[in-house]
């Protein structure tokens, strides 16, 4: 399910935003740093500080997780299931190896969000629909780069 192209733009990104329903049908979007894919299959993120988002998992696993490379404006978006693992659960460390490799000792979390992706579609940036003679990775890099004063 997670291509080649997917994993490297997830490689790419340092922020993913995680979306959760309420049991009444409340929307919550929040911010992670701390993700990364597992296998072909899955997504994970350290639980850092997110209660509503597991609060909401617990009781309606479906989620979307989205991520964009900001230069080029590409990413993607995901749709799945997913499961709360705390400390005790028997796959928790071997799911935070990477975790950690990311987060170091600045991050500390007791809990991973997996995503059992099931859907994945492209996002880009409006000008790639609208413009595409004229827009190019390069001319949306150079543009991001002159508005982010880089």
């Amino acid at each position: 399910m997670l291509s080649d192209q997917v994993r490297a733009s997830i490689d790419k990104s340092v922020l993913c935003w995680l979306a959760t329903c309420s049991a009444d049908g409340q929307p919550n979007v929040s911010p992670k740093e701390i993700f990364t894919y597992y296998d072909t299959d899955n997504v994970i993120i350290a639980n850092i500080a997110s209660p509503q988002s597991v609060k909401n998992i617990l009781v309606n696993p479906k989620v979307c997780v989205s991520f964009v490379d900001v230069l080029v404006q590409k990413g993607f978006k995901l749709t799945g299931l997913a499961e709360i693992f705390n400390k005790n659960a028997p796959i928790f460390e071997e799911l935070s190896k990477p975790l950690l490799k990311m987060a170091g000792n600045g991050f500390p979390f007791g809990e991973i969000i997996n995503i059992k992706v099931n859907q994945t579609a492209p996002i880009m940036a409006p000008s790639y629909l609208f413009y595409p003679e004229t827009t190019t990775e390069e001319s949306q890099t150079a543009k991001a780069k002159k508005a982010y004063g880089l």
